[in-house]
Formats: C-alpha cells, structure tokens, sequence
C-alpha cells in the first residue's frame, strides 16, 4: 500500500445531494473543502433511479415517453447550467438513447439483468455531470467506471461483490488513478464475470464507498445525505430527537437494520471489517457537524435510539398437531426459504408460531412476497393468519438483556397501546414491538419523551 493513500478518504453522496445543479454545487463544495477526499462515490440524481425502475417493468408508449421525459429533464436542468454543456451533451444524449432503447425492450419481455442494465444509467449520468461541475471550477477530476473493478455475483438486483477480486482489480486499476486526481465514480452498481451490469439493491452506494474504501486500505467513508448525522430517533417523527455524535458499529447496524434510514446495514460491513471509521453528515450544511461510527465507543447507555420500520406482515400459522411434535419449524423454515422469504421476528407458543416478514431491502415491492403458492403449501400444513400494516417499533441499546426494570420503563408508557407481538431476550443490543401501522408514530413519541426527553 503506497503511503500516499493511508490518509485518504472516500465521500459518497446520496441522489437528494446530486439532485440539481445547486445541490451539485453544494456537494462539490464539501469535496473541494477536505484535501483528504481523493475517491467520490454518487447515487443518480433524486428520483431518476425510480423512473428507471418504472421503466424497467415495462411500461406502454405513452407512459414510457412521460417518464422518458422527467428523467430528461432531470439530467437537462443539471447540463444546461454549465457554461460549456456541449462536452457533455453528447455522452448525456447517448446515455438517454439507450435508455430508450432498453425501455422498449423491457415493455416486450422484462428480465432482471434488464431491469439491472437500465437502472445503472442514473449513476452514469449524475457522475458524468458531476465531472463537469468540479472540472469549471478548475479541479483536476477524472470519471471512473466502477464496474471495471466492482466484480459481483450475477444475482442481478441484489448482486454480491467478490470481495478478494475487487480489491487486486481496484489496487490495479484505481489506486493509481487516486495519487494522480479526484475520481469520480458510480456507487449502486457493478458487473459479473461475463460483464453484464449488476446492481447491489437499495442502499448499494453506501456499500460501495464502504467496499471501496476497504479494498484500498482508505482512512475514512464519509457519507453526505440530507440528515446531519444519526438520530435518537427519525427527526421528522419526533422533532426533539437529538444527533448522537458517536456511535459503535453494532448499535448504528442495529438501528439501519430495523429501518433507521440513514445506514444500511450491510452497507456498513466492510468497513467494520477493516476498522474504517464512517462519518454521516448533511451535504447542503456540512458545517452543522454529523456522527462519527466507530468499532466501539466509551461508555455506551443503555437506551440508544428508537427505529420505526412500517409495512411489516405478521403470518401467524396454528397447528394443534405442532404440540410436541418436532419438526414442524423445521417444515415452515423449509417452505419459506425455498419462496426465498428470510424471516425477522419470530415468537413461538405451544401450538402457533408467528412471524414478521420484512418487505423493505429489496428492488421489487412487498406483495410479492405472499405468493399464493406459498400460502397454499404454507396452509397444507396448518392454519394462516395473515395480517398486515403492522408497524415495528425497534428500541436500540446496549446490555439491553442484562438489564434491570427495562420492560417497565418500556411498557409502562405503552399502555395505552394495543402490541401485537414482543421480541426481547435474543439480542442485548434490541427490543422490537410490533403495533398497528397508524399508532407507530404514537409509540415512538411516547418512548422517546420518556426514554430520550
């Protein structure tokens, strides 16, 4: 590892911080401010990424042409603000012909390396653009494609990186770059072993930067959203939540996996693994600070922060022949894997079992879940209840299971509220809840005046 790189960072930005031409700026400015920042990372600009999806699932012409259109304009707001447009409006227009093209492919025969291949080009003309905007403020900048050196499965929608070759190929074909400019490049996506475009699924941008930055051996992954920082709770929710300054690895996955939005989860893996610290800050006022994770933290408290997660289905299956008898998880866990549902909570009695689905993480929506075929092989072995527009309420902190009076200061509040199931025991750093979907926001104002307040 050459020295030049032991103090460099990677900055990533998310679609509202490269949304226009002013939030460009903006986020240009947050680069230009830190020497350090050598490697930066970009979503497509805000709601391109979505039109893509649309058009991805096929769409008729005239519909197809409405969301051509938006995402034109989108792209032409940013290019017609430069002073010299015309370096770009070419690879702009072309990126836009393609993506017309595979639209119309896409209202014939959908598929998801379609689906893949048409929503990477959100990232490829925010980066594109993004080089225009630093290069007429007289930076030295080059554009990158990342899929030269994001090698992943071809799961294509939520692809895996292929941790051992990304890092030779970002060693060979990216660190040099780094000691020579700034690089910019796409976050979201990468390309399998035949070279077809891939996507890492929602939340991917943060996940390359993390990638990225531990395939170079970086010092810091600095991540610009429109939040300074991590919250005691969701601010729009609660307005007196405060911002945690500093927080451990464990608790900040914690809260992105029960659906705070500022981390993904897994987004965060790599650089826990190479103890890369990462920074969360708000790019249009960088000055207002933001929260540093870290692998751990002096003196954690026991009560962290509260995460909402909405949209969540609770099957319940009864089965009088599941008393005593062995193998009937077994049998569900069988059936739900092979409809490939990954289960989140669950509570068991003598003779039912109830168990929260988590529709949020992946590209496609939630219905899709619930197959009738999974229900159908599901009810041959017992009796389904379905219900949905639960809300899960998840309280974040440390020791949590160790840990004296916790369930008083907890439902003591909550009395007032119907909770429909409890999950507490198998973790120390949570407490989960489930309570009907239009209460939620109730609960975590209650909580967070008597926990937090």
């Amino acid at each position: 590892m050459t020295h030049a790189l032991s103090q460099t960072v990677v900055a990533k930005f998310g679609g509202t911080s490269v949304a226009d031409f002013d939030a460009m700026n903006h986020s240009a400015d947050v680069v230009l401010a830190n020497k350090q920042v050598r490697l930066v990372v970009l979503s497509a600009s805000a709601g391109v990424t979505n039109l893509l999806v649309a058009l991805s699932e096929g769409l008729e012409a005239t519909e197809r042409f409405v969301k051509l259109d938006a995402i034109r304009k989108i792209q032409y707001d940013i290019l017609e603000r430069l002073a010299n447009p015309l370096v770009i409006r070419e690879e702009i227009d072309r990126l836009l012909e393609n993506i017309t093209t595979l639209a119309e492919a896409a209202s014939l025969a959908t598929s998801n390396a379609l689906t893949d291949e048409l929503v990477s080009h959100g990232e490829l003309m925010s980066t594109l653009l993004f080089v225009e905007v630093l290069r007429e403020r007289g930076e030295e900048v080059q554009w990158f494609d990342v899929r030269k050196v994001m090698r992943t499965s071809d799961r294509f929608g939520k692809a895996e990186p292929d941790i051992a070759v990304l890092a030779e190929l970002a060693q060979t074909h990216l660190q040099p770059r780094l000691v020579e400019s700034l690089v910019i490049t796409q976050g979201f996506i990468g390309s399998e072993p035949k070279g077809r475009t891939t996507t890492l699924g929602r939340g991917g941008s943060d996940y390359t930067a993390a990638l990225l930055g531990e395939a170079l051996h970086l010092s810091q992954v600095d991540i610009w959203t429109d939040v300074p920082g991590i919250y005691t709770t969701d601010p729009r929710v609660v307005p007196a939540a405060k911002r945690i300054d500093k927080i451990a690895f464990e608790e900040a996955a914690e809260m992105a996996t029960f659906g705070a939005k500022v981390l993904h989860p897994a987004t965060l893996l790599p650089a826990v693994r190479s103890e890369i610290p990462v920074f969360v800050g708000c790019s249009k006022d960088p000055a207002a600070g933001g929260t540093m994770v870290c692998g751990t933290t002096e003196n954690p408290p026991l009560f962290r922060a509260l995460a909402l997660r909405r949209r969540q289905t609770l099957l319940t299956l009864h089965s009088l022949s599941m008393l005593h008898s062995r193998g009937f998880l077994a049998e569900v866990f069988t059936i739900l894997a092979r409809h490939n549902i990954s289960v989140d909570l669950i509570t068991t009695s003598e003779v039912s079992v109830a168990i929260t689905l988590d529709t949020t993480g992946s590209t496609s929506t939630g219905d899709s879940l619930l197959t009738t075929g999974l229900l159908t092989e599901l009810s041959s072995l017992c009796r389904v209840e379905v219900e949905e527009n639960l809300a899960l309420v998840a309280l974040i902190g440390n020791e949590l299971s160790k840990a004296c009076g916790v369930g008083k200061e907890v439902f003591g509040v909550l009395e007032p509220f119907n909770i429909r199931m409890i999950c507490y025991g198998a973790s120390s750093h949570n407490l989960c809840f489930l309570v009907p979907g239009g209460e939620a926001e109730d609960v975590v104002r209650k909580l967070h005046r008597n926990l937090f307040e």
